[in-house]
């Protein structure tokens, strides 16, 4: 294990080549117009996440300004589509979708999505739509590093996890009762099964990713080949999905969700899509934990646990979960070849002797499509 990389330890990944005195001058520009301000807006305290993802530019900053006279300001936060010399996860994303998304869902629901306060498309300020939310105060599951190797979430008694378990499920459950999904969000909508639509752009996003590079990997070839023999022959009700449905992507107070974040992969499916993302992200780190003969938090979003809660809240009897966690396991795998990709290109990795050890998580996607996986 002595040539294996420290899970335990942050990693350093490039996420955007913005220079951020630039952008708090452009900041200052875009605001004092939106705003009418009476003087240049004061842009201060930018920075960059140094925990968060990198399917786009996100940045933290406070702003003060004033118009007739009257002295307003608040911290916030903008994200924005990443540059095309940022090597992007994804091919195309969608800022206006996501701040409908997010809005249609603060308007439906009680979740607690971000205040929204602009959404600007016009490009020529910085290269591509963006929007400004309001900045909350809240600690959450950070990916990198891993929760499951230390702080507030490992440090926590088994019973204020469970606590923080709940909350998740229930975030997701508020997002699966929203009704009149094709109306309140059109743009997610479209022809046919939902899940067949989302299932194909996978297969996109894979040949954009990955072939059109020349990276062609068997395990993910499998897994897709795998899912298309297994398809459920009753997917169930279509709902609208988070998308990236866990607790990394929530801020706590405590143990109660302050702010839910990242709407990017929003779509309508059936709810195990979500649900099966949550378990398989979980059991992500916690293998990776194992694999490195750390305890981890084997007690965490147990999948009967997640399952049991649901229900509990939904009334909903979950199914094909076998199918939906396999497919969550297809989807990080497009992911994670995909930022080793990145990191190969930016110099921070180097490109693996097997095609298949481009996917993190090869050993525990083999023994799920031939049914070996060991649930704790």
């Amino acid at each position: 294990m002595s040539d294996e990389p420290d899970h335990t330890a942050q990693l350093s990944l490039t996420v955007t080549e913005r220079d951020l005195d630039e952008l708090a001058e452009k900041l200052s520009r875009w605001l004092s117009g939106k705003v009418g301000a009476d003087a240049p807006a004061r842009v201060t305290a930018l920075s960059k996440p140094s925990t968060g993802g990198m399917s786009s530019t996100t940045v933290l900053f406070d702003a003060r300004w004033s118009v007739g006279g009257v002295e307003e300001s608040g911290s916030f936060v903008a994200r924005m589509a990443p540059e095309d010399g940022s090597f992007p996860v994804f091919q195309s994303y969608d800022l206006p979708l996501q701040h409908a998304v997010m809005s249609g869902v603060a308007a439906a629901s009680e979740v607690a999505v971000p205040p929204l306060r602009w959404l600007e498309l016009d490009e020529s300020f910085f290269g591509t739509p963006f929007f400004v939310m309001e900045q909350i105060e809240g600690r959450t599951a950070t990916d990198n590093p891993p929760y499951v190797f230390f702080g507030w979430v490992f440090d926590a008694s088994v019973a204020e996890r469970e606590q923080l378990a709940d909350a998740t499920v229930e975030v997701i459950a508020q997002v699966h009762a929203i009704d009149d999904v094709a109306q309140r969000f059109p743009g997610l909508d479209g022809e046919g099964s939902a899940l067949r639509r989302h299932f194909e752009a996978q297969r996109a996003w894979y040949r954009w990713a990955l072939t059109d590079d020349g990276i062609e990997i068997p395990l993910i070839e499998r897994t897709f080949d795998w899912l298309a023999a297994n398809w459920p022959a009753e997917p169930g009700p279509e709902v609208l999905n988070w998308g990236d449905a866990r607790p990394g992507n929530i801020l706590f107070d405590g143990f109660t969700p302050a702010a839910v974040l990242d709407w990017e992969m929003a779509s309508f499916a059936p709810r195990e899509l979500d649900l099966g993302w949550t378990i398989f992200i979980h059991r992500f780190f916690q293998d990776i934990a194992t694999r490195f003969d750390q305890p981890g938090l084997p007690d965490f979003l147990r999948r009967d646990a997640v399952v049991a809660k649901y229900e509990e809240l939904t009334g909903h009897s979950v199914r094909n979960l076998d199918f939906f966690i396999i497919y969550a396991a297809l989807r990080h795998a497009i992911v994670m070849a995909r930022i080793k990709r990145r990191m190969i290109h930016f110099g921070e990795d180097t490109v693996p002797a097997e095609l298949d050890d481009y996917v993190m998580h090869r050993r525990s996607l083999e023994a799920l499509l031939d049914g070996t996986y060991e649930w704790d």
